[in-house]
Formats: C-alpha cells, structure tokens, sequence
C-alpha cells in the first residue's frame, strides 16, 4: 500500500467510551437522548449516532427529524412506534429489531413496558441531529397496527 501521507493516528478510527456520550443534543420531552458521533465529538460529517432512553411508561412527545432519514435499534425493553399526521398507526419492536423512521414522518415512541427503561441506539443520515417537536392536537384514540412484511422471504 502507498504511504498517502495520511496521519491515520490523529485522523483514524476513534473509539467514544459508553459513560463518555454528549447529553448536550437536542431534546424531545419524554425521552433522553446522548450524542456518540457529532461533529462536535468525532468531526463526523454525514451521521449522526446516540443512544436514547425512555423510562418505564413513559412516552416522547410527537415530532419529526426533517429531511434525515432515522434507525432505532432496540437494545433493551420494547417499542411502540406511533406515527402519522395524528399518531394513527402502530407498531412494536424488541430487542434485536430495527425500525427505520422515513424523512418528515411525524412519529412517538412508547416504552411499551411499565418494569423496564427501554434502551435504544439512533444512527441518522446526518451529523446534525434535527429534532422538529410537534403539537398534535387530535391524536387517533385507537390507533390502527401494522405489521411488517418482508419483500424477500413471503410467508407460505
């Protein structure tokens, strides 16, 4: 390999402990979300990567993250994602599963579990974490489950 005068030391991977993560991001109520990779703690550029907890119970507030595209990964606990203008469809995930949020989609997430904090990690398709909260003043009483099917192995 060509030496490209690259100082891979000072320029390379980096490594961000777990009890080292940034509380300093932007905030939706009912949630409490920690920066991993920023701007501000790797020099990232194009992602955007935390952790999120939510206590047991609780629920966030509704909003959106703009243009950028958003996966959870459930770590711990379990999930229940509403979305839409009012909040009118709903799934779950546990751990192990990953929910991808599409850009502008209003959503919440629930901790679906009264005895545990649910534990997520977010990667988002930019470093700047855009969190637009939203005010939705009718929100679907009984909201309408989907459930996901895979394109590429259809069930029997």
């Amino acid at each position: 390999m060509a030496d490209s005068g690259a100082d891979w030391r000072r320029h390379g991977v980096q490594v961000v402990p777990g009890d080292r993560l940034d509380p300093n991001t932007a905030q939706t109520p009912g949630m409490h979300r920690e920066a991993a990779i920023s701007a501000a703690m790797v020099g990232a550029r194009q992602i955007w990567a935390g952790t999120v907890a939510i206590d047991p119970g609780a629920r966030t507030g509704a909003h959106h993250h703009g243009s950028l595209e958003s996966v959870i990964f459930v770590v711990a606990g379990r999930a229940r994602m509403r979305w839409g203008e009012r909040l009118e469809y709903v799934a779950e995930a546990g751990p192990g599963d990953f929910i991808y949020v599409p850009p502008f989609v209003p959503h919440q997430e629930i901790n679906a579990e009264d005895d545990h904090t649910l534990r997520c990690v977010v990667v988002r398709s930019d470093q700047e974490p855009i969190v637009v909260n939203l005010d939705i003043p009718e929100v679907e009483a009984d909201p309408q489950p989907v459930p996901w099917i895979d394109p590429h192995h259809p069930r029997p």
